[in-house]
């Protein structure tokens, strides 16, 4: 079983910049894409990003593409997701989700480990 635990979500202003993280423990990591999805109240959840097992392939969301940057440390077991420019329609629970296979993917469906979410909050 892997655990997904993201941090650094909070209250930011329009315009401003957060950096979230996704640490994974128990099972394999490094071997697997992993990506990160958000949830807006009402809506349905929505891929944001995602970055392939090496780290070098990344595939992002048209509405976020120029303005977040997802990464990886295997090492330190742990994905990170860069968002700049933050705009209201940002605002969501944001959850890292470990893909089935290594390459990158879009679809829920090919992730098999989520974790609980962290709320970030973009007021204008």
């Amino acid at each position: 079983q892997v655990q997904l635990v993201e941090s650094g979500g909070r209250l930011v202003q329009a315009g401003g910049s957060l950096r979230l993280s996704c640490a994974a423990s128990g099972g394999a990591f490094s071997g697997y894409a992993m990506g990160w999805f958000r949830q807006a109240p009402g809506k349905e959840r929505e891929f944001v990003a995602a970055v392939d097992w090496s780290g070098t392939s990344t595939g992002y969301a048209d509405s976020v593409k120029g303005r977040f940057t997802i990464s990886r440390d295997n090492a330190k077991r742990t994905v990170y997701l860069q968002m700049n420019s933050l705009k209201a329609e940002d605002t969501a629970v944001y959850y890292c989700a470990r893909g089935r296979f290594g390459s990158v993917a879009a679809t829920a469906g090919l992730f098999d480990y989520w974790g609980q979410g962290t709320q970030v909050t973009v007021s204008s």
